[in-house]
């Protein structure tokens, strides 16, 4: 309601019952509309004058500052800005809006103080276990203890394994602390697809072997795919998708890669037969060290960083990656990539 509204009626409902109340005494109506207009007049203007220094004058200026201050202004800006025609009602929305975006903020907040904390507990969890590891290694060749130099040199393998495994990890938390902070620059320039598909399958071949997998890629991907993106860092999506793939999948089971044309992307899908995730996972399944299954995932080895660098590629591109899983019948990670432009069809 508008400040004149407010008080015209509040105006209007004293000069009344005053009339009213002389009607009642005087009994005469020249007397009753006679004071009804002068009291009608008198209200308004006093009322309006109060209203308006003391209180209206204060409301305006908390919704400038409130209006101003929400686009980001300074105050000294904010001061001397947008001023509404109606501020006790816009004050109220104005209010409740900025209430229901803090409390988005102040949620986000809170879910990030946990992925915090859900984070430096990770950290620190893969880093102490290959480290501990070396420790305990080399202390046992301090002590002198061992006389089979074929232990020795067991105890000297499993230390290196696990130096290779703490290397691996502070690389790829370097990768992401680069992706996400913008350091790394993309070398965008137009390739062939399926010839790096071809050259990644052909270098997880052996990987894929030794766990009895079969790598997919039809015959019928022979006619050129050509993207526009960052070959490199494209091939490591690849890499850690089916280096994924192979983790996760069943014995002598398969991982099949797979494109699709649309209009101006491609699709590119790797999927596996393996064990599956369960749908309350999916939606953290890109998260920093998130794993499924504590345990084995420890056994099978990695950083628990390679689907969080895979995401942090993609966006780094403006592209999309998704996953669909069912327990126990396998995965098919997508993701997309800008069609490079002169490849359409005529």
């Amino acid at each position: 309601m508008k400040l004149r509204e407010l008080v015209f009626i509040n105006a209007f409902v004293v000069a009344l019952t005053l009339a009213i109340v002389n009607y009642y005494f005087q009994g005469n109506l020249y007397d009753l509309a006679l004071t009804f207009g002068v009291t009608l007049v008198i209200c308004y203007l006093v009322f309006y004058y109060l209203i308006e220094k003391y209180i209206y004058s204060k409301i305006k200026l908390i919704y400038k500052l409130i209006h101003n201050l929400k686009l980001g202004k300074d105050l000294k800006d904010a001061l001397g800005e947008y001023v509404s025609d109606d501020p006790i009602h816009d004050v109220e929305n104005e209010v409740k809006e900025w209430a229901r975006v803090k409390k988005i903020e102040i949620d986000a907040l809170k879910n990030q103080e946990q992925f915090r904390r859900e984070f430096l507990g990770n950290i620190s969890h893969e880093l102490k276990t290959p480290l501990f590891a070396v420790q305990g290694y080399i202390e046992a060749l301090q002590d002198e203890a061992i006389e089979d130099p074929e232990l020795a040199k067991q105890f000297l393998d499993k230390a290196s394994k696990n130096i290779e495994r703490l290397s691996l990890l502070i690389s790829d938390l370097d990768s992401i602390s680069k992706l996400e902070s913008g350091e790394v620059k993309l070398n965008y320039k137009k390739f062939d697809l399926t010839v790096m598909i071809k050259e990644v399958i052909e270098q997880m071949e052996l990987k894929a072997q030794a766990q009895k997998i079969q790598l997919v890629f039809k015959d019928k991907y022979q006619v050129p795919t050509w993207v526009n993106a960052d070959r490199d860092k494209i091939c490591q999506v690849l890499i850690n998708l089916i280096d994924n793939s192979i983790k996760y999948g069943k014995e002598n089971g398969t991982t099949s890669i797979k494109t699709f044309v649309l209009h101006d992307q491609i699709l590119v899908e790797v999927t596996d037969d393996g064990s599956g995730i369960e749908e309350k996972y999916l939606p953290r399944l890109f998260e920093r060290f998130f794993r499924t299954d504590q345990s084995r995932s420890r056994q099978i080895g990695g950083s628990g960083l390679g689907l969080a660098i895979v995401k942090h590629i993609l966006e780094a591109h403006q592209q999309t990656i998704t996953v669909r899983s069912t327990e126990g019948l396998g995965s098919t990670f997508a993701f997309t990539l800008a069609r490079a432009k002169g490849s359409f069809p005529i």
